[in-house]
């Protein structure tokens, strides 16, 4: 009985074990669902799934099931960052238990219940129930917002700090958490308006779909403004996450803060005021430099910081340039987290500028059908690349060390990358190769994406089987986890006192 305690404790209470249900879920959504498209529909294992689990997949529906999908999955997504942001950002332990207690009932019960809806039948009572949770994940952003509230006296930093601050001590690293975390909630209203006229002047649509319609709705650009937005601050959200994790502090980093603070505010008033102003594109490009010059010096940060430390560990006293290259690669899980954001650049970002860049010469040119594969892919592989940077986070705080960690690491890297990579191309053929010359390229970057992101979710089932494996053995390295909570949190970010683990300073008054 007491074992049983222990594990409810670690599972419900540690940032671990909070982690692990989560990322558990979206494995078992991904195991399940992947099923159903791709190569495994012409394999027939589409059909077998619908049919074990007794599916309800009317064509007609599509659209609808594939909206309850990705919010499901969204929802899980958002409960593991915060997840991380209550763990490394200092705060009051009982906001800390509120905040995780409220998201994860809130995930579990938008996540459990949106896929019953949306895929076993249309139980209205479950619609309400997914409404129900996606209203806690909501609360648990309130919650935390009032939790980061950087100017509270408690959390000023010394005028000598290291970290971006301003005069008067105010943090902005913690300012830049609370404004994302604003931005977020703000963005979310967006699709939550939207979401309140089903029915009464709004029908499901994917966004992709409406590209070559000159002429869209209020509603319709409501939806396409929170689908960018919510996708960016999560990726602006782990941005700082992975700080964190890599102690980015020093001038860059107070460039940084002040340009994902304004890049942050700038990219959501664009996103959201396409409902408005047909220009709003301009406003989103000026907060996406913002944003990603923040990201691009967070990596020359932790790729200085891992050759330094790396070769101070050696005692290298003149290192030569082959030497600071192993150095860089030498942990292939905090060099990924700041490879995965240049990548970026080469299959989602650069790709998104020049669409937009030739937008009427180009690809208005194409077949409608080329154009929404180009979308479509776009924002998947910088979903994926998300993915990626907190499977390498979490297997970090997982305490993979040794070969099994380069093994890990570069397997992660690698395979992600050539799928991400062939997904561009795949995207991108119209440029080069004439329709009729494509199914070579079709063929090959095909099976290349299907490799790279299967050894990518083998990858992650190994890790998951680890953890789910030792989470039921007795004396397991879950049980050490739940012993020492608060190691973590002075690990990742040891320049700020942590005082009882997120302290509460009540005793101060």
């Amino acid at each position: 009985m007491e074992l049983s305690t222990n594990r409810f404790e670690y599972v419900f209470r540690s940032t671990k074990g909070l982690t692990m249900l989560a990322i558990a879920v979206v494995s078992l959504i991904a195991a399940i669902w992947g099923t159903l498209s791709g190569p495994m529909v012409e394999w027939g294992v589409r059909d077998l799934t619908v049919k074990l689990l007794g599916m309800k997949m009317e064509h007609f529906q599509r659209e609808g099931r594939i909206v309850m999908l990705y919010h499901s999955i969204a929802m899980a997504i958002l409960a593991i960052e915060v997840y991380f942001i209550t763990s490394i950002v200092p705060m009051k332990k009982f906001q800390q238990v509120y905040i995780n207690a409220t998201i994860t009932i809130g995930y579990i019960l938008a996540t459990f219940f949106g896929l019953l809806f949306g895929y076993f039948g249309h139980v209205y009572l479950f619609h309400g129930i997914f409404l129900v949770g996606q209203t806690l994940v909501f609360f648990a952003g309130i919650l935390l917002a009032t939790a980061l509230w950087p100017w509270k006296k408690e959390y000023r930093l010394a005028k000598d700090s290291d970290y971006a601050h301003t005069k008067s001590g105010l943090d902005l690293e913690r300012t830049a958490f609370f404004t994302m975390t604003v931005m977020t909630l703000v963005s979310s209203i967006w699709g939550a308006v939207t979401g309140s006229y089903w029915g009464n002047g709004q029908e499901t649509f994917l966004a992709e779909n409406l590209i070559r319609n000159p002429h869209k709705t209020v509603l319709e650009h409501a939806v396409i403004g929170h689908l960018h937005i919510m996708l960016s601050l999560v990726a602006v959200a782990l941005t700082l996450i992975v700080g964190r994790w890599m102690d980015f502090k020093g001038l860059l980093h107070k460039w940084a803060m002040s340009l994902m603070i304004f890049g942050s505010v700038i990219l959501t008033m664009g996103a959201l005021g396409i409902v408005w102003v047909e220009w709003a594109h301009y406003i989103i490009y000026v907060g996406s430099v913002g944003v990603m010059m923040s990201a691009l010096l967070y990596v020359i940060f932790s790729w200085k910081k891992l050759i330094y430390d790396r070769i101070t560990e050696l005692d290298l006293k003149n290192p030569s340039f082959l030497q600071k290259f192993k150095a860089l690669l030498h942990d292939p899980l905090k060099f990924g987290s700041g490879w995965q954001m240049v990548f970026m650049n080469f299959t989602v970002s650069g790709i998104g500028i020049f669409m937009a860049v030739k937008l009427d010469k180009i690809f208005r040119i194409w077949p409608a059908r080329e154009e929404r594969i180009t979308l479509t892919g776009h924002w998947h592989i910088l979903a994926a690349i998300i993915a990626t940077i907190i499977i390498m986070y979490y297997a970090d705080l997982s305490g993979i060390k040794g070969k099994k960690r380069q093994w890990f690491g570069w397997v992660l890297i690698i395979g992600s990358d050539i799928a991400f990579a062939s997904a561009t191309i795949y995207s991108m053929k119209s440029l080069f190769i004439p329709e009729y010359s494509a199914k070579p390229v079709i063929s090959i970057t095909m099976i290349l994406m299907d490799f790279g992101l299967g050894a990518v979710l083998i990858l992650l089932a190994m890790l998951m089987g680890w953890r789910l494996f030792d989470f039921f053995k007795q004396d397991g390295l879950w049980k050490k986890e739940a012993h020492n909570p608060e190691v973590d949190l002075e690990r990742i970010y040891p320049a700020i006192p942590i005082k009882d683990a997120n302290v509460e300073q009540e005793g101060k008054k």
